[in-house]
Protein backbone atom coordinates (compact mmCIF):
# COMPACT_ATOMS: atom_id res chain seq x y z
CA UNK A 1 0.00 0.00 0.00
CA UNK A 2 1.39 3.37 -0.94
CA UNK A 3 1.74 6.06 1.67
CA UNK A 4 -0.67 8.24 -0.35
CA UNK A 5 -3.34 5.58 0.03
CA UNK A 6 -2.43 5.21 3.68
CA UNK A 7 -3.00 8.91 4.30
CA UNK A 8 -6.37 8.72 2.57
CA UNK A 9 -7.30 6.10 5.15
CA UNK A 10 -6.17 8.50 7.86
CA UNK A 11 -8.61 11.15 6.63
CA UNK A 12 -11.38 8.60 7.00
CA UNK A 13 -10.66 8.39 10.67
CA UNK A 14 -8.00 5.80 11.30
CA UNK A 15 -6.29 6.17 14.61
CA UNK A 16 -2.67 7.11 14.40
CA UNK A 17 -0.09 5.86 16.83
CA UNK A 18 3.52 6.80 16.51
CA UNK A 19 5.31 3.63 17.49
CA UNK A 20 8.79 3.31 18.80
CA UNK A 21 11.69 3.77 16.48
CA UNK A 22 12.89 0.62 14.78
CA UNK A 23 16.22 1.10 16.53
CA UNK A 24 19.80 2.09 15.76
CA UNK A 25 20.53 4.33 12.79
CA UNK A 26 17.23 3.28 11.27
CA UNK A 27 14.49 5.86 11.14
CA UNK A 28 11.43 6.17 13.30
CA UNK A 29 8.27 4.43 12.20
CA UNK A 30 7.50 0.95 11.00
CA UNK A 31 5.38 -0.94 8.51
CA UNK A 32 2.63 -0.93 11.10
CA UNK A 33 2.84 2.86 11.21
CA UNK A 34 2.50 3.04 7.48
CA UNK A 35 -0.44 0.66 7.42
CA UNK A 36 -2.15 2.81 10.07
CA UNK A 37 -1.40 6.04 8.24
CA UNK A 38 1.32 7.11 10.66
CA UNK A 39 4.53 8.94 9.97
CA UNK A 40 7.59 7.08 8.78
CA UNK A 41 11.19 8.27 8.80
CA UNK A 42 13.89 6.74 6.63
CA UNK A 43 17.55 7.38 7.28
CA UNK A 44 19.69 7.51 4.12
CA UNK A 45 23.47 7.48 3.80
CA UNK A 46 25.13 8.30 0.49
CA UNK A 47 28.53 9.49 -0.77
CA UNK A 48 27.34 12.52 -2.76
CA UNK A 49 28.90 14.99 -0.35
CA UNK A 50 29.73 17.44 -3.14
CA UNK A 51 27.66 18.99 -5.89
CA UNK A 52 26.17 18.09 -8.24
CA UNK A 53 25.15 14.94 -6.34
CA UNK A 54 24.71 16.65 -2.99
CA UNK A 55 21.93 18.85 -4.36
CA UNK A 56 20.60 16.17 -6.68
CA UNK A 57 20.06 13.54 -3.97
CA UNK A 58 18.45 16.08 -1.67
CA UNK A 59 16.05 16.92 -4.48
CA UNK A 60 15.18 13.23 -4.89
CA UNK A 61 14.46 12.94 -1.18
CA UNK A 62 12.33 16.10 -1.24
CA UNK A 63 10.33 14.83 -4.22
CA UNK A 64 9.66 11.48 -2.56
CA UNK A 65 8.49 13.21 0.60
CA UNK A 66 6.19 15.43 -1.45
CA UNK A 67 4.62 12.41 -3.16
CA UNK A 68 4.32 10.40 0.04
CA UNK A 69 2.74 12.39 2.85
CA UNK A 70 3.94 11.28 6.24
CA UNK A 71 7.34 10.14 5.03
CA UNK A 72 10.47 11.95 6.18
CA UNK A 73 13.89 11.12 4.79
CA UNK A 74 16.84 12.07 6.93
CA UNK A 75 19.76 12.40 4.51
CA UNK A 76 23.40 12.19 5.55
CA UNK A 77 26.04 12.79 2.86
CA UNK A 78 29.37 11.22 3.84
CA UNK A 79 32.77 11.33 2.15
CA UNK A 80 33.31 8.08 0.21
CA UNK A 81 36.11 6.47 2.26
CA UNK A 82 34.42 7.46 5.52
CA UNK A 83 31.12 6.10 4.22
CA UNK A 84 32.60 2.69 3.44
CA UNK A 85 34.10 2.44 6.91
CA UNK A 86 31.00 3.69 8.71
CA UNK A 87 28.74 1.36 6.73
CA UNK A 88 30.83 -1.69 7.61
CA UNK A 89 30.90 -0.72 11.28
CA UNK A 90 27.15 0.00 11.31
CA UNK A 91 26.35 -3.36 9.73
CA UNK A 92 28.65 -5.26 12.07
CA UNK A 93 27.03 -3.59 15.08
CA UNK A 94 23.51 -4.17 13.70
CA UNK A 95 23.03 -0.42 13.60
CA UNK A 96 22.73 0.50 9.89
CA UNK A 97 20.73 3.29 8.27
CA UNK A 98 17.52 2.24 6.52
CA UNK A 99 18.96 3.09 3.08
CA UNK A 100 22.62 2.22 2.77
CA UNK A 101 25.15 2.38 -0.06
CA UNK A 102 25.63 -0.84 -1.97
CA UNK A 103 28.42 -1.75 -4.38
CA UNK A 104 27.23 -5.33 -5.01
CA UNK A 105 29.34 -8.43 -5.70
CA UNK A 106 30.91 -10.52 -2.94
CA UNK A 107 30.44 -7.74 -0.42
CA UNK A 108 26.69 -7.85 -0.96
CA UNK A 109 26.70 -11.65 -0.74
CA UNK A 110 28.46 -11.49 2.63
CA UNK A 111 25.91 -8.97 3.91
CA UNK A 112 23.05 -11.18 2.70
CA UNK A 113 24.57 -14.19 4.43
CA UNK A 114 24.69 -12.15 7.63
CA UNK A 115 20.99 -11.35 7.29
CA UNK A 116 21.65 -7.61 7.03
CA UNK A 117 19.71 -6.74 3.86
CA UNK A 118 16.07 -6.63 2.75
CA UNK A 119 15.08 -9.00 -0.07
CA UNK A 120 13.67 -6.71 -2.75
CA UNK A 121 12.75 -9.44 -5.23
CA UNK A 122 9.01 -9.51 -4.64
CA UNK A 123 8.70 -5.92 -3.40
CA UNK A 124 9.74 -4.02 -6.54
CA UNK A 125 9.67 -6.62 -9.37
CA UNK A 126 8.86 -4.08 -12.09
CA UNK A 127 11.88 -1.97 -11.17
CA UNK A 128 14.17 -5.00 -11.18
CA UNK A 129 12.85 -6.07 -14.59
CA UNK A 130 13.34 -2.57 -16.01
CA UNK A 131 16.99 -2.49 -14.88
CA UNK A 132 17.63 -5.76 -16.72
CA UNK A 133 21.20 -7.05 -16.66
CA UNK A 134 22.44 -4.01 -14.76
CA UNK A 135 20.90 -5.46 -11.60
CA UNK A 136 22.96 -8.66 -11.87
CA UNK A 137 25.76 -7.48 -9.60
CA UNK A 138 23.22 -6.74 -6.88
CA UNK A 139 21.72 -10.23 -6.90
CA UNK A 140 22.73 -13.45 -5.25
CA UNK A 141 21.13 -16.90 -5.45
CA UNK A 142 18.41 -15.55 -7.72
CA UNK A 143 17.26 -12.77 -5.40
CA UNK A 144 17.80 -9.02 -5.55
CA UNK A 145 19.12 -7.12 -2.55
CA UNK A 146 20.02 -3.76 -4.05
CA UNK A 147 19.39 -1.48 -7.02
CA UNK A 148 22.21 0.21 -8.96
CA UNK A 149 21.73 3.79 -10.09
CA UNK A 150 25.10 4.14 -11.85
CA UNK A 151 27.20 1.58 -13.67
CA UNK A 152 30.38 2.69 -15.32
CA UNK A 153 33.85 1.61 -16.29
CA UNK A 154 37.16 2.96 -15.10
CA UNK A 155 40.17 4.19 -16.98
CA UNK A 156 42.66 7.05 -17.12
CA UNK A 157 41.37 10.61 -16.73
CA UNK A 158 43.95 12.92 -18.25
CA UNK A 159 44.81 16.56 -18.88
CA UNK A 160 44.82 17.20 -22.62
CA UNK A 161 46.85 20.41 -22.25
CA UNK A 162 49.63 18.63 -20.36
CA UNK A 163 49.65 15.83 -22.93
CA UNK A 164 50.01 18.47 -25.66
CA UNK A 165 52.83 20.14 -23.71
CA UNK A 166 54.65 16.79 -23.61
CA UNK A 167 54.10 16.16 -27.32
CA UNK A 168 51.71 13.24 -26.83
CA UNK A 169 49.47 13.33 -29.87
CA UNK A 170 47.05 10.55 -28.94
CA UNK A 171 46.08 8.80 -25.69
CA UNK A 172 48.08 5.58 -25.25
CA UNK A 173 46.36 2.49 -26.64
CA UNK A 174 48.98 -0.03 -25.50
CA UNK A 175 51.12 -0.32 -22.40
CA UNK A 176 54.24 0.34 -24.47
CA UNK A 177 52.70 3.64 -25.57
CA UNK A 178 51.70 4.38 -21.97
CA UNK A 179 55.29 3.97 -20.77
CA UNK A 180 56.44 6.25 -23.61
CA UNK A 181 53.91 8.87 -22.52
CA UNK A 182 55.19 8.67 -18.94
CA UNK A 183 58.74 9.41 -20.09
CA UNK A 184 57.58 12.33 -22.26
CA UNK A 185 55.72 13.89 -19.32
CA UNK A 186 58.75 13.49 -17.09
CA UNK A 187 60.85 15.23 -19.71
CA UNK A 188 58.72 18.40 -19.35
CA UNK A 189 58.72 18.20 -15.53
CA UNK A 190 55.11 17.09 -15.22
CA UNK A 191 54.13 14.39 -12.71
CA UNK A 192 52.79 11.75 -15.11
CA UNK A 193 50.37 9.97 -12.80
CA UNK A 194 48.64 10.77 -9.53
CA UNK A 195 47.64 7.87 -7.29
CA UNK A 196 46.07 7.95 -3.85
CA UNK A 197 47.96 4.94 -2.55
CA UNK A 198 47.40 6.18 1.00
CA UNK A 199 43.86 4.83 0.68
CA UNK A 200 45.22 1.51 -0.66
CA UNK A 201 42.36 0.70 -3.08
CA UNK A 202 43.63 3.14 -5.74
CA UNK A 203 46.89 1.17 -5.71
CA UNK A 204 44.89 -2.04 -5.88
CA UNK A 205 43.19 -0.74 -9.01
CA UNK A 206 46.42 -1.17 -10.98
CA UNK A 207 46.32 -4.88 -10.22
CA UNK A 208 42.57 -5.11 -11.00
CA UNK A 209 43.08 -3.62 -14.45
CA UNK A 210 46.27 -5.53 -15.14
CA UNK A 211 44.47 -8.81 -14.32
CA UNK A 212 41.53 -7.84 -16.51
CA UNK A 213 43.98 -7.47 -19.40
CA UNK A 214 46.17 -10.54 -18.73
CA UNK A 215 43.39 -12.98 -17.77
CA UNK A 216 40.69 -14.44 -20.01
CA UNK A 217 37.11 -13.65 -18.92
CA UNK A 218 36.55 -17.34 -18.15
CA UNK A 219 39.53 -17.32 -15.79
CA UNK A 220 38.18 -14.29 -13.95
CA UNK A 221 34.77 -15.94 -13.64
CA UNK A 222 36.34 -19.08 -12.17
CA UNK A 223 38.34 -16.99 -9.73
CA UNK A 224 35.17 -15.26 -8.62
CA UNK A 225 33.28 -18.49 -8.05
CA UNK A 226 36.05 -20.67 -6.65
CA UNK A 227 38.65 -18.19 -5.37
CA UNK A 228 41.14 -19.94 -7.61
CA UNK A 229 44.12 -17.72 -8.41
CA UNK A 230 46.44 -20.41 -9.74
CA UNK A 231 46.28 -19.34 -13.39
CA UNK A 232 49.61 -17.77 -14.45
CA UNK A 233 47.77 -14.66 -15.59
CA UNK A 234 47.46 -13.53 -11.96
CA UNK A 235 51.26 -13.54 -11.60
CA UNK A 236 51.58 -11.80 -14.97
CA UNK A 237 49.23 -9.08 -13.71
CA UNK A 238 51.47 -8.54 -10.70
CA UNK A 239 54.52 -8.40 -12.95
CA UNK A 240 52.85 -5.65 -14.98
CA UNK A 241 52.12 -3.68 -11.81
CA UNK A 242 55.73 -4.14 -10.75
CA UNK A 243 56.83 -2.79 -14.14
CA UNK A 244 54.58 0.23 -13.70
CA UNK A 245 55.92 0.99 -10.21
CA UNK A 246 59.50 0.55 -11.40
CA UNK A 247 58.89 3.19 -14.09
CA UNK A 248 58.35 5.74 -11.26
CA UNK A 249 55.36 7.49 -12.83
CA UNK A 250 53.65 8.62 -9.65
CA UNK A 251 53.38 11.93 -7.83
CA UNK A 252 55.76 12.79 -5.02
CA UNK A 253 54.61 11.24 -1.74
CA UNK A 254 52.15 8.91 -3.46
CA UNK A 255 52.33 6.28 -0.71
CA UNK A 256 50.61 8.68 1.70
CA UNK A 257 48.45 10.56 -0.80
CA UNK A 258 44.69 10.26 -0.26
CA UNK A 259 42.46 9.63 -3.24
CA UNK A 260 39.68 12.18 -3.02
CA UNK A 261 40.15 14.37 0.04
CA UNK A 262 41.60 17.85 -0.45
CA UNK A 263 43.45 19.68 -3.19
CA UNK A 264 46.59 17.56 -2.64
CA UNK A 265 44.74 14.28 -3.09
CA UNK A 266 45.30 12.39 -6.32
CA UNK A 267 42.03 13.73 -7.74
CA UNK A 268 42.97 17.23 -6.61
CA UNK A 269 46.42 17.02 -8.22
CA UNK A 270 44.94 16.17 -11.61
CA UNK A 271 42.04 18.60 -11.25
CA UNK A 272 44.44 21.44 -10.46
CA UNK A 273 46.85 20.64 -13.29
CA UNK A 274 49.65 19.32 -11.05
CA UNK A 275 49.63 15.79 -12.49
CA UNK A 276 48.71 14.55 -15.95
CA UNK A 277 46.50 11.53 -15.34
CA UNK A 278 44.83 9.27 -12.82
CA UNK A 279 43.39 5.75 -13.03
CA UNK A 280 39.92 6.19 -11.58
CA UNK A 281 36.22 5.55 -11.99
CA UNK A 282 33.43 7.31 -13.80
CA UNK A 283 32.71 9.57 -10.85
CA UNK A 284 36.06 11.34 -10.99
CA UNK A 285 35.13 14.49 -12.98
CA UNK A 286 32.78 15.80 -10.31
CA UNK A 287 35.24 14.89 -7.54
CA UNK A 288 38.12 16.65 -9.30
CA UNK A 289 36.03 19.72 -10.10
CA UNK A 290 35.00 20.16 -6.49
CA UNK A 291 38.67 20.18 -5.44
CA UNK A 292 39.54 23.15 -7.66
CA UNK A 293 39.14 26.83 -6.68
CA UNK A 294 36.70 27.47 -9.52
CA UNK A 295 34.73 24.26 -8.84
CA UNK A 296 34.83 23.69 -12.60
CA UNK A 297 37.86 21.42 -12.89
CA UNK A 298 39.73 21.04 -16.16
CA UNK A 299 36.75 21.80 -18.38
CA UNK A 300 37.44 21.02 -22.02
CA UNK A 301 41.01 19.92 -21.16
CA UNK A 302 39.68 16.81 -19.42
CA UNK A 303 39.86 13.57 -21.40
CA UNK A 304 39.53 9.83 -20.78
CA UNK A 305 41.02 6.67 -22.22
CA UNK A 306 40.68 3.00 -21.19
CA UNK A 307 43.44 1.03 -19.49
CA UNK A 308 45.85 0.26 -22.35
CA UNK A 309 46.02 -3.15 -23.97
CA UNK A 310 48.71 -5.60 -22.95
CA UNK A 311 50.67 -7.51 -25.58
CA UNK A 312 49.19 -11.00 -25.79
CA UNK A 313 46.61 -10.25 -23.13
CA UNK A 314 43.58 -12.55 -23.20
CA UNK A 315 41.37 -9.82 -21.74
CA UNK A 316 42.17 -6.93 -24.06
CA UNK A 317 38.53 -6.78 -25.22
CA UNK A 318 37.27 -6.60 -21.66
CA UNK A 319 36.53 -3.65 -19.43
CA UNK A 320 36.41 -3.24 -15.70
CA UNK A 321 33.96 -1.18 -13.81
CA UNK A 322 31.48 -1.06 -11.06
CA UNK A 323 28.40 0.59 -9.94
CA UNK A 324 26.84 2.51 -7.17
CA UNK A 325 23.54 1.52 -5.71
CA UNK A 326 21.51 1.30 -2.57
CA UNK A 327 20.10 -1.44 -0.38
CA UNK A 328 17.55 -1.40 2.39
CA UNK A 329 18.59 -2.72 5.78
CA UNK A 330 16.79 -5.89 6.80
CA UNK A 331 14.85 -4.06 9.51
CA UNK A 332 13.85 -1.04 7.41
CA UNK A 333 10.16 -0.26 6.78
CA UNK A 334 8.77 -1.60 3.49
CA UNK A 335 8.47 1.95 2.17
CA UNK A 336 12.26 1.77 1.85
CA UNK A 337 11.86 -0.55 -1.15
CA UNK A 338 9.49 1.94 -2.77
CA UNK A 339 12.07 4.66 -2.23
CA UNK A 340 14.74 2.60 -4.00
CA UNK A 341 12.34 2.12 -6.93
CA UNK A 342 11.76 5.89 -6.94
CA UNK A 343 15.51 6.59 -7.09
CA UNK A 344 15.85 4.60 -10.33
CA UNK A 345 12.59 5.47 -12.06
CA UNK A 346 12.99 6.97 -15.54
CA UNK A 347 12.57 10.60 -14.48
CA UNK A 348 15.18 10.33 -11.77
CA UNK A 349 17.57 8.30 -13.90
CA UNK A 350 17.35 10.99 -16.56
CA UNK A 351 18.01 13.62 -13.95
CA UNK A 352 20.99 11.66 -12.69
CA UNK A 353 22.40 11.25 -16.21
CA UNK A 354 22.11 14.99 -16.80
CA UNK A 355 24.28 15.73 -13.72
CA UNK A 356 27.29 14.18 -15.49
CA UNK A 357 28.19 12.40 -12.25
CA UNK A 358 27.67 8.89 -13.56
CA UNK A 359 26.06 6.60 -16.09
CA UNK A 360 22.40 5.62 -15.60
CA UNK A 361 21.60 1.94 -15.27
CA UNK A 362 18.09 2.18 -16.68
CA UNK A 363 18.37 1.53 -20.44
CA UNK A 364 15.57 4.00 -21.17
CA UNK A 365 17.59 6.82 -19.59
CA UNK A 366 21.04 6.39 -21.13
CA UNK A 367 20.30 9.05 -23.78
CA UNK A 368 20.24 11.62 -20.97
CA UNK A 369 24.04 11.51 -20.78
CA UNK A 370 25.24 14.76 -22.35
CA UNK A 371 28.87 15.04 -21.24
CA UNK A 372 31.22 13.95 -24.08
CA UNK A 373 33.58 12.10 -21.74
CA UNK A 374 30.68 10.26 -20.13
CA UNK A 375 29.39 9.34 -23.58
CA UNK A 376 32.83 7.84 -24.28
CA UNK A 377 32.62 5.77 -21.11
CA UNK A 378 29.11 4.68 -21.97
CA UNK A 379 30.32 3.41 -25.34
CA UNK A 380 33.26 1.60 -23.70
CA UNK A 381 30.88 -0.08 -21.26
CA UNK A 382 28.35 -1.14 -23.85
CA UNK A 383 30.89 -2.26 -26.48
CA UNK A 384 33.11 -4.34 -24.19
CA UNK A 385 32.92 -8.09 -24.72
CA UNK A 386 33.06 -8.61 -20.96
CA UNK A 387 32.76 -6.23 -18.01
CA UNK A 388 34.44 -7.35 -14.83
CA UNK A 389 33.24 -5.88 -11.54
CA UNK A 390 36.01 -4.25 -9.50
CA UNK A 391 37.97 -7.08 -7.90
CA UNK A 392 37.74 -5.90 -4.29
CA UNK A 393 33.96 -5.75 -4.66
CA UNK A 394 33.84 -9.08 -6.50
CA UNK A 395 35.91 -10.95 -3.93
CA UNK A 396 34.36 -9.31 -0.87
CA UNK A 397 36.02 -7.40 1.97
CA UNK A 398 38.31 -10.20 3.24
CA UNK A 399 39.94 -11.24 -0.03
CA UNK A 400 39.54 -7.82 -1.62
CA UNK A 401 41.06 -6.15 1.43
CA UNK A 402 44.00 -8.55 1.41
CA UNK A 403 44.52 -7.79 -2.28
CA UNK A 404 44.56 -4.04 -1.71
CA UNK A 405 46.92 -4.38 1.26
CA UNK A 406 49.41 -6.50 -0.67
CA UNK A 407 49.42 -4.34 -3.77
CA UNK A 408 50.05 -1.34 -1.52
CA UNK A 409 53.05 -3.20 -0.11
CA UNK A 410 54.31 -3.83 -3.64
CA UNK A 411 53.99 -0.10 -4.31
CA UNK A 412 56.20 0.39 -1.23
CA UNK A 413 58.74 -2.19 -2.49
CA UNK A 414 57.78 -4.59 0.30
CA UNK A 415 56.08 -7.33 -1.73
CA UNK A 416 56.10 -8.92 -5.18
CA UNK A 417 53.67 -10.53 -7.67
CA UNK A 418 53.77 -13.91 -5.90
CA UNK A 419 53.02 -12.17 -2.61
CA UNK A 420 49.80 -10.72 -4.08
CA UNK A 421 48.58 -14.14 -5.22
CA UNK A 422 49.55 -15.72 -1.91
CA UNK A 423 47.72 -13.02 0.06
CA UNK A 424 44.49 -13.52 -1.93
CA UNK A 425 44.72 -17.30 -1.61
CA UNK A 426 45.35 -17.21 2.13
CA UNK A 427 42.48 -14.77 2.69
CA UNK A 428 40.15 -16.97 0.63
CA UNK A 429 41.12 -20.08 2.61
CA UNK A 430 40.42 -18.23 5.86
CA UNK A 431 36.90 -17.22 4.86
Amino acid sequence: MSITRVRRALVLGATVALLAACGGQGGAGSDEDAEAGGDVTLTWWHNGNNDPLLSYWQGVADDFEAENEGVTIEVEAIQNEDLRTRTQVALQSNDPPDVLPQWGGGELADQVEAGALMDLTDKIPDTIEALGGSAGGWQTEGKTYGVPYSLGVGGFWYNKALFDQAGIAEPPATMDEWFEAVEKLKAVDVAPVAVGAGDKWPAGWYYYYAATRTCAPETLETAQLEYDFTDPCFIEAGELVQQIVDAEPFNEGFLATPAQTGATSSAGLVGNGLAAMELMGHWNPSVMADLTPSKEGLGDDLGWFPFPEVEGGEGNASAMGGGDGFSCAAGAPDICAEFLAFIVNEDNQRGFGATGAGLPTLPAATDSVEDPNMQTLLAARDEAEYVQLYLDVTYGPNVGGALNDEVSLLFADQSDPQGIVDAMTEAAEAR
